[in-house]
Parts: C-alpha cells; sequence; structure tokens
C-alpha cells in the first residue's frame, strides 16, 4: 500500500504541475486574459469604431457634396468667390 500511495501522490503533484504550470495552464490562461485586456484598453474598439464612421461620412460628402469640398478650400487654401469682399483683421 506504500508503494501504491508514493505514486499516486507522485501523479497527483505531476498533475497539478501541468495544471498550473504547464504549457496551456491556468499560468498561461491569465498572463494571456490580461495581455488581452490591456491590447483592449489601449485600443478602444467603440473609439476606432466612432472614429471610421465620422471619416466614412465625411469621404461620402466630400464625394457627393461641393459645401464640403469649399468649406475645405476657403479654410485650407484661402478661396475666395466671386463678388465676394475679404476682410483681413490683424491682432
Amino acid at each position: 500500500m506504500n508503494k501504491l500511495s508514493c505514486i499516486l501522490l507522485t501523479l497527483l503533484a505531476w498533475l497539478q504541475y501541468s495544471l498550473w504550470l504547464g504549457k496551456n495552464g491556468i499560468y498561461d490562461f491569465i498572463n494571456i486574459y490580461n495581455t488581452t485586456k490591456l491590447y483592449e484598453n489601449i485600443n478602444d474598439i467603440t473609439q476606432m469604431r466612432f472614429r471610421n464612421n465620422q471619416l466614412l461620412y465625411e469621404i461620402y460628402d466630400l464625394l457627393h457634396g461641393y459645401e464640403a469640398v469649399e468649406e475645405r478650400s476657403r479654410y485650407n487654401l484661402g478661396m475666395i468667390k466671386i463678388d465676394e469682399t475679404f476682410y483681413q483683421i490683424k491682432l
């Protein structure tokens, strides 16, 4: 009986080691879980989706509307239409 107990105890110790510290064990699971949570917090999926939707709307507006093109050309390039008066205020 003593020899059987020793074998069973060794088997139990080996199984516990492989469960906690072995490949794909609980230690690896906790490490991977924490890493994925870290990357989810860094990348914030909802914020990225919101920004992507804004960019898609802006692209659609630039392709199908002239107001957005005019607004960008006025702001970035200083476009002035015919029969408009330009006032520059120096501070």
